[in-house]
């Protein structure tokens, strides 16, 4: 025997050499056809990763438009940190500034001092329309 652990081919008549050849290139074209096609498998299931990577659930695709909305929510809740911060300050202010206090009822009640005019600029509320916190008339 060979190295190969096939007979020596002299040995053999004519005919089963070719029969030999024959199914010994019947078997390395089974093998390349495998490894063919193996070859494409592994390479569609990587395109089919690499897609879903992409633009899958939780593709890239999808992780940029995360971040652009994260920013943007962080922008706003910035933004609705500080009014709240103002908005809290006014509430502190009105409850023991004197001058805020005169202020906010100067301009939503339309409160003046005796003596003073109060003159309305075209677009401004008039003086006979009720402002916008008042109650309802009292029988």
């Amino acid at each position: 025997m060979t190295s190969d652990h096939r007979p020596a081919t002299r040995d053999l008549p004519p005919i089963v050499e070719r029969a030999s050849a024959f199914v010994t290139g019947v078997i390395e074209s089974v093998y390349n056809t495998r490894r063919k096609i193996a070859t494409a498998g592994v390479l569609a299931v990587a395109a089919l990763v690499a897609y879903h990577a992409v633009f899958g659930a939780n593709g890239m695709v999808v992780y940029g438009n995360k971040r652009t909305e994260l920013k943007s929510v962080n922008v706003e809740v910035d933004k609705l940190q500080k009014e709240n911060q103002q908005l809290s300050d006014q509430i502190k202010a009105l409850k023991s500034d004197p001058k805020a206090i005169e202020k906010e009822a100067r301009e939503q009640l339309r409160y003046a001092r005796p003596g003073e005019v109060i003159y309305l600029l075209p677009g401004q509320k008039r003086a006979d329309t009720p402002p916008a916190n008042a109650t309802a008339d009292k029988r």
